[in-house]
């Protein structure tokens, strides 16, 4: 038996296993919409014998996009454009889910093949965050939010969860991560803020757990509601495991069904000590100490290595990323590794065995 290739139950959606392909951003939209990249990228994820298959962080707004090519879900014509994309992977027996976003401070930028960094003056946009301090230097000072802005991003999150939900999506990711609007609110580093919505530990986590809160209510009840973190800052005086321990608990409570954990992302100068597997102590850590179902992500390449964490209770589920832009059908892989046995896509079937010659 394999616990990779077991399946996995959150509500009433089945996961055929427990290999996820992570959202991980293409800058190939155009004004938020997907493309032809879009539905090759995700459809051949599906494909290769993945369970769920995400979008990358798609933006609440255009406001919330971390760059000008990034995925949104903000009208009527992302969920047409969308529809075709869900139903493709759905047809390939994988889930189809997107995750929900937005970048605060670190929006308005370049692709990272157009050397990244804030776009030209003229082009970009006015960023939001919790307090008006810049990412990085060279980043424009974000504009502080007012409780009214904070009532729109809600807003927006919730219309976006309503659209998600329109184009076939079984699984909606919130995304409170990477340096991005929902983590600035949490982490100490980037909220500055003496209202209600910063300076304690319990007001720091106010707006996030309203946006869940908001979320949760129009999303059905069968259907799973996931969260990634960045479970710490890597940085003196920022956001830690013992914290999203307790934030964990708050999701628990909000009816989020899955914590997937990560970190990073917040303050440039953090000093990440990354290698296979980095990250899922936290994954380990919230899963026993909150209650609450995990994924673990960060490096995690072989077959084995993700069969033996999820064996020791490290985690429920392992996001892959990088190593599926290598290798698309890393699951079919993954499975002929640990010799356990799943259907191949009917059209591929002649060429499971690699010396058949039929």
């Amino acid at each position: 038996m394999s616990k990779l290739f077991e399946s996995f139950s959150l509500r009433n959606v089945t996961f055929r296993n427990r290999a996820f392909v992570s959202p991980m951003c293409q800058y190939s939209s155009k004004e938020g919409l997907p493309t032809d990249w879009h539905m090759v990228h995700l459809g051949s994820r599906a494909v290769g014998g993945f369970g769920l298959v995400m979008v990358e962080a798609s933006a609440v707004s255009p406001e919330g996009r971390i760059s000008p090519d990034d995925s949104g879900i903000w009208s009527p014509a992302h969920v047409d454009a969308f529809r075709p994309i869900t139903r493709f992977i759905a047809e390939q027996g994988a889930i189809p889910a997107i995750q929900l976003a937005h970048a605060g401070r670190k929006a308005s930028t370049a692709a990272p093949w157009l050397g990244g960094g804030p776009v030209d003056p003229g082009k970009g946009w006015l960023t939001l965050a919790p307090s008006a301090l810049a990412f990085d230097k060279g980043y424009p000072e974000p504009q502080a939010m007012t409780e009214v802005q904070i009532k729109e991003v809600k807003e927006a999150f919730v219309q976006a969860a309503r659209y998600s939900l329109e184009a076939g999506f079984k699984v909606i990711e919130i995304h409170m991560a990477h340096g991005y609007l929902l983590h600035e609110f949490l982490s100490p580093l980037s909220n500055h803020r003496g209202d209600g919505y910063g300076g304690s530990f319990e007001h720091r986590i106010r707006f996030p757990l309203e946006v869940v809160r908001a979320v949760r209510a129009v999303w059905p009840d069968d259907l799973p509601l996931l969260v990634r973190i960045s479970a710490t800052d890597w940085a003196e005086g920022g956001w830690s495991g013992d914290d999203s321990v307790q934030l964990a608990r708050r999701l628990k409570t909000l009816e989020v069904d899955l914590v997937d954990c990560s970190t990073g992302g917040l303050v440039p100068y953090a000093k990440i000590p990354a290698g296979p597997g980095f990250q899922v102590p936290f994954s380990a850590k919230i899963r026993h100490e909150a209650g609450v179902a995990t994924g673990a992500v960060g490096f995690i390449t072989e077959a084995g290595h993700a069969e033996a964490l999820l064996s020791t209770g490290e985690a429920d589920v392992v996001f892959l990323a990088r190593e599926t832009l290598r290798d698309p059908y890393w699951a079919l892989h993954a499975a002929q590794e640990l010799e356990v046995d799943v259907p191949w896509p009917k059209q591929y079937e002649r060429a499971r065995r690699r010396h058949s010659w039929r």
